[in-house]
């Protein structure tokens, strides 16, 4: 079992990224927050997580281990699978993530792109008492957006980008719509913006 990749990023997106590890790529899937704290080249060390299905290995990278401990906690859930996991985790960081299912937070928790009332019940429920786990856990430098080379265009990068975080194209349309875009913001300011506006 994969448990820590270290090599050079040959590939980023928002949803995945490629790691050459000696002459071999390894794809991992990852959240925003390990997005944005990633660079865009270089050598980068990622927590894993490997899920073994009947017709697939996958991998998932995480720039925290608290991140890594949720999500393995988080697809221990009945009817949450990785990729509504990895979801969750893209739209709350850890931390507000515990306080709100702490607080039994079901408007915060049900407002999650994939979420509902029933499962945020869910999540309060099973997660309340597991939550212990993460307490001494480091959460892990602030996630922030890296330097980098804004790419052709953005706005298309980033509705693509809403689209498979869950977001309907016709509401991750509007948003963009409405919002200010300067000539040189990044992809990644111009994702964080849009889901700011979203997560109201």
């Amino acid at each position: 079992m994969i448990a820590l990749l270290r090599g050079e990023l040959a590939y980023k997106s928002v949803d995945h990224v490629i790691i050459d590890t000696g002459g071999v790529g390894y794809r991992l899937f990852i959240p925003l927050s390990t997005f944005y704290a990633l660079p865009d080249a270089g050598e980068v060390r990622l927590l894993v997580h490997t899920h073994v299905r009947e017709d697939a290995l996958l991998l998932f990278g995480f720039f925290t281990a608290a991140e890594k401990e949720m999500f393995a906690t988080l697809i221990g859930i009945s009817g949450i699978g990785p990729k509504l996991a990895l979801n969750v985790l893209s739209h709350i960081p850890v931390g507000d993530l515990q306080t709100a299912v702490l607080a039994g937070d079901i408007k915060r928790l049900s407002a999650l792109p994939g979420i509902g009332r029933k499962t945020a019940e869910r999540l309060i429920l099973e997660l309340k008492d597991k939550i212990g786990q993460f307490a001494n856990l480091p959460a892990g430098q602030t996630a922030t957006p890296q330097p980098g080379r804004a790419p052709a265009d953005p706005l298309t990068d980033v509705l693509s980008a809403l689209i498979n975080l869950g977001y309907k194209e016709a509401q991750a349309r509007k948003v963009l719509e409405t919002m200010e875009v300067t000539a040189e913001a990044s992809m990644e300011a111009i994702l964080k913006g849009a889901l700011k506006v979203l997560a109201r």
